[in-house]
C-alpha cells in the first residue's frame, strides 16, 4: 500500500512540474527586482536626507496597507482591455493582464517592502563612518559598497530575500485577479490548488499543497539559520567595539598617569 501511494503521489507532483516552474519563474523575476529596489531604497533612506524621503518610506509601506485583491484590480483598471492603457496596449499587441507580465507586476507590488524594510534600520544603524573612511583612503563608490557596506548588511539582505521569495511563491489574491486562471500559461501553485479543489480533485490538490508546505518548512529553516548568523555577527561586532573602547580607555589612563 505504501509504495502504491508513494508512486501515485510522485506521478501527481511531477505531472504539475509546469505549474511549479511557472511559480518559480515568477519568483525568479520578482525577487531580483525587489532585491535591487530594496538595496537602493535602503541605501538612499539610510545614508542621505533628500526631498521626498518620507514619501518614499510611505510608498514602501503601501503594499502592507492595501489588500492584494485591490492591487490586482488596480492593475486590471490600468492595463485591462477596457482600462486606462488597454486600447494602446491592444493596438501594439502587448498583453499584460491575463498573461505572465501581469502576474509578475502583481507579485512585485505585494513583495517589494520585504527587502527594503529589513535593510533600512540596519543601514541606518551602521552609520557613515566606515564608508567615509573607505572613500578617504581612495576607494571608489562600488568598492565601498561591495567591500564595506554589503558585508555589514548581508545577513539582513538574505533574510529579506527569503521572506520575499516565500511571499512570491505563495501569493494568491493579486495574482488571482490578473492571471485569468489559464491552465498551463498563467497558473501558479496557489491558483492551481484552488482549481483542483473546485473540480473535486482532492488528491492532486493535496499533493500540490504539500509542495507549498514543504516550501514553508524550508523557508522557516533558512530564516532560523539567517537569524542565528545575524545574532552571531551582531555579538561579534559588539564585542569588538567593547574591546576597542576598553583599549582606548586603557591608553588614555596610561597617558594621564605618565603625565
Amino acid at each position: 500500500m505504501g509504495p502504491l501511494v508513494s508512486d501515485h503521489y510522485r506521478r501527481i507532483v511531477f505531472g504539475r512540474v509546469l505549474v511549479l516552474a511557472s511559480g518559480c519563474g515568477v519568483a525568479g523575476v520578482a525577487v531580483p527586482m525587489n532585491l535591487i529596489f530594496g538595496v537602493a531604497a535602503a541605501w538612499a533612506i539610510g545614508k542621505f536626507d533628500f526631498f521626498g524621503k518620507s514619501f518614499l518610506v510611505t510608498l514602501i509601506d503601501l503594499p502592507f496597507s492595501v489588500s492584494p485583491v485591490v492591487s490586482g484590480l488596480i492593475y486590471v483598471l490600468l492595463f485591462g482591455l477596457q482600462g486606462l492603457m488597454g486600447p494602446w496596449l491592444a493596438a501594439h499587441d502587448v498583453k499584460i493582464i491575463f498573461a505572465v507580465p501581469g502576474i509578475v507586476l502583481a507579485t512585485v507590488f505585494v513583495t517589494f517592502p520585504f527587502v527594503a524594510r529589513e535593510l533600512i534600520p540596519l543601514v541606518q544603524a551602521q552609520g557613515n563612518e566606515e564608508e567615509e573612511a573607505a572613500l578617504t583612503l581612495g576607494a571608489s563608490g562600488w568598492q565601498t559598497f561591495f567591500r564595506v557596506t554589503l558585508p555589514n548588511i548581508k545577513w539582513g539582505l538574505l533574510y529579506g530575500v527569503i521572506l520575499c521569495n516565500a511571499r512570491a511563491m505563495g501569493e494568491f489574491g493579486a495574482v488571482s485577479v490578473v492571471s485569468g486562471h489559464i491552465r498551463g500559461r498563467t497558473n501558479t501553485m496557489p491558483l492551481h490548488i484552488e482549481i483542483l479543489y473546485n473540480e473535486y480533485q482532492f488528491a492532486p490538490a493535496f499533493a500540490v499543497a504539500s509542495l507549498l508546505a514543504l516550501l514553508a518548512l524550508v523557508t522557516l529553516l533558512a530564516k532560523s539559520i539567517v537569524e542565528w548568523k545575524s545574532r552571531q555577527q551582531t555579538a561579534q561586532q559588539e564585542l569588538s567595539a567593547a574591546r576597542q573602547t576598553a583599549t582606548s580607555t586603557l591608553i588614555t589612563s596610561s597617558g594621564v598617569k605618565a603625565a
